[in-house]
C-alpha cells in the first residue's frame, strides 16, 4: 500500500489528521479503539472524511504536519474538495497582512 495521509471527523467534530502506510488496517484500529492512548479513542464513532496517496511516506508526514496547522474550516474545504474556499481562506486576515 502507498503512504496515505487521512482525516478523520470524531463524534466531537474534531477533526483528526494521521497518515500510515496501511490505510485499511489503520482506520480499523481507530474505529476498534486499538490504541487508549489515541486521541480519537474516546471520540468514536469516527468517519473518513478525507485521504491522499504520497510517493513516500516522507511526503505524507510533511503534509500531515502542515494540514494539522490549519483551522477546521481549511479541513473541511480540502475534504470537499472545495479549493475555490480553501484558498479564501488561506488569505491572511491580521494587521501583519503585506499589502
Amino acid at each position: 500500500m502507498k503512504p496515505t495521509l487521512y482525516m478523520l471527523e470524531c463524534s466531537d467534530n474534531s477533526i483528526y489528521v494521521g497518515s500510515t502506510s496501511n490505510l485499511e488496517q489503520r482506520i480499523a484500529q481507530h474505529k476498534h479503539g486499538s490504541f487508549p492512548t489515541c486521541y480519537t479513542f474516546s471520540r468514536r464513532p469516527l468517519e473518513v472524511i478525507w485521504t491522499q496517496e504520497f510517493a513516500t511516506m516522507i511526503e505524507a508526514i510533511s503534509a500531515e504536519r502542515q494540514i494539522k496547522r490549519w483551522s477546521r474550516a481549511k479541513k473541511l474545504a480540502l475534504s470537499r474538495g472545495s479549493f475555490a474556499e480553501l484558498r479564501g481562506l488561506a488569505v491572511c486576515k491580521n494587521e501583519t497582512r503585506s499589502g
